[in-house]
This record gives structure tokens, sequence and C-alpha cells, in this order.
């Protein structure tokens, strides 16, 4: 749950950021797709009803399937069917290894550099409440897509996706969101209209709104100077949730903004984006009797 800010560079860290520009690495072949861990595939074609992927199902949108893939997937084969007035369709999606690139950050004095014992208890505590999110039942979508920006102007996103390493150590896991530098005070939109979920100060991310667009989106915007809305309350696309901050885990102004898709934690820039830049499986092929059950839709 991280940022920009002071920290050493390599060459391949900032090849990482200029490749990051262009998200979609593109079609493969008839029935498949390829992408990357963070990544996401579309799958569009008249009468698309139901999308299933690792044994879950979910409704198309506007008649195109959408397989979001984990950050943290490892390189592989990934099965997904397709489903609408006619046969089912299969189709596979390789996910290829890519790395990201490494950024050493100096936290200072900050106490999410050197937690105590009470601070330890407290995220915790965060991560319980955070955990109900991912819980809730996917409603019906409320946005369509591209989504809106989280700020306007918005500069070029940097750090999803690298590891890090805080005050010398490496942390637990990857980046899970995007970085932008912007200034103190800058105004932070919702992305689409939805449902404010938490919007309270959490110890790493600070100050965060995290939004339910339906469909399973979520959306989480952190480290804000000031949070303008309450659980609970409906927003729509391009209201005031918050004003950009340092608060958390943060050596400056920046907004993080991370997004959650069917489960799966993936680069923001896919869904702010053309749509049509999203590696799409062209064509599949027809699965066999055993193969088109239907998993539960959850």
């Amino acid at each position: 749950m991280d940022d920009v800010r002071r920290h050493r560079r390599s060459w391949t860290v900032l090849l990482a950021a200029t490749l990051l520009s262009a998200p979609a690495l593109g079609a493969a072949g008839k029935g498949e797709a390829t992408t990357r861990p963070g990544g996401l595939v579309r799958w569009s074609a008249p009468g698309t009803k139901r999308c299933e992927m690792a044994g879950r199902s979910w409704p198309a949108i506007g008649e195109t399937c959408y397989y979001p893939i984990d950050l943290l997937h490892k390189p592989g084969v990934v099965p997904i069917v397709r489903r609408g007035s006619g046969p089912p369709e299969k189709a596979k999606i390789t996910v290829e290894s890519y790395d990201y690139g490494t950024e050493d950050l100096d936290l200072g004095d900050l106490p999410q550099g050197n937690p105590s014992a009470a601070d330890l208890e407290r995220n915790a505590r965060d991560q319980a409440l955070v955990a109900k999110v991912w819980r809730r039942k996917e409603g019906p979508p409320l946005f369509t897509l591209p989504l809106g920006p989280p700020a306007t102007p918005l500069p070029e996103p940097k750090t999803f996706g690298w590891n890090r390493l805080f005050n010398g150590k490496p942390a637990s896991q990857p980046h899970m969101g995007a970085d932008y530098a912007l200034t103190a005070g800058t105004p932070v939109l919702a992305a689409a209209d939805g449902v404010v979920v938490i919007a309270e100060e959490l110890f790493y991310p600070g100050n965060a709104v995290f939004i339910d667009h339906g469909d399973g989106l979520v959306t989480m915007s952190f480290h804000l100077s000031r949070i303008d809305v309450e659980p609970g309350q409906e927003v729509k696309k391009g209201d005031r949730i918050g004003l950009v901050g340092s608060t958390g885990r943060a050596t400056g102004p920046h907004l993080y903004f991370g997004v959650r898709w069917h489960r799966a934690r993936i680069d923001p820039q896919f869904l702010l984006e053309d749509p049509a830049r999203i590696p799409a499986v062209e064509r599949g092929v027809s699965a066999t009797s055993r193969e088109a059950r239907s998993p539960r839709g959850r």
C-alpha cells in the first residue's frame, strides 16, 4: 500500500515504468490471449451472457466477458469459458512472467517503517475490516468502461507491481496499486457510481476510501488528507470523495489508486483507458458437454 517518493531506481525499473504505459500484451491466437500478472483479458461476441474462470461465474457486461488476472498469479495457462445463446465456448489465457521492477524507499522515522506491537494490532483490525469488503456479494455493475479518472488532470501512473524495500527491508508483497504524483489538496474523484464501504483512517493506507461499484469491482483511494464521504453513502462518477495528501505510509503527497475486480488485484490503467486496448480472445472453440457444466455463480 504505497507510493512514489525518495528512492533509488535502476535502469531496469525505468524500463519497467516505460512498458507500464502500454498495459496490454495482446491477442495470441484462436481461442487464446496473453497477458501478465495484474493484467486483464476481454472476450466479446454477440449474445454473450456469462463468463467463467477458476470455478467462478459472473454476468457479461455489454456482451463482453472480462477476465482479471491477480498480480500474484503465477505464470501459466488459465482456462476460461464464455456462455451465450449458443453452445458454450472455451479459450485460454496465457499468463507470462513480468518484471515490474524494484524500488527502495527511505521511510525515515515514520511509524509505518518500524511499527510497534500496538501498530501491528491496529493493522490486524484494519485487515479484518477490509476482508469484509472482499466477502460482499457481487451485485449488478454500476459502471461502464473506461472508468473516470480519480483526479484531473491525471499524471502518468507509477509503481504498480513493483517490489519494494522499506528502509532496506523487503516488503511482504508487491505494490498493489498505482501512484499518481499530485499536489496536496487536489480533489480525488469517484471513478464510477457506487457505494462507499470504507471511509476512515487506516494504519498503512492513511485516510482511505473504498467504493463498491457492483460486479465485484472495488476501487481504493489512499493517503488522503481529508475524507469527504462516509460508509453507506452512494456516489456518482466524478463526485469528490476527498483530497490528495500524505497520510499513512507516505513520504510526500500523492494518490494511491487501486482496483480489485472479481477478487483480482489488477493494474488500474486497464480500466482507465479505451477497452479496445485490453488483450482480446478473438474466437473460442466449442466446449464438450462435460467441460460446459456451469460453476456456481457468485
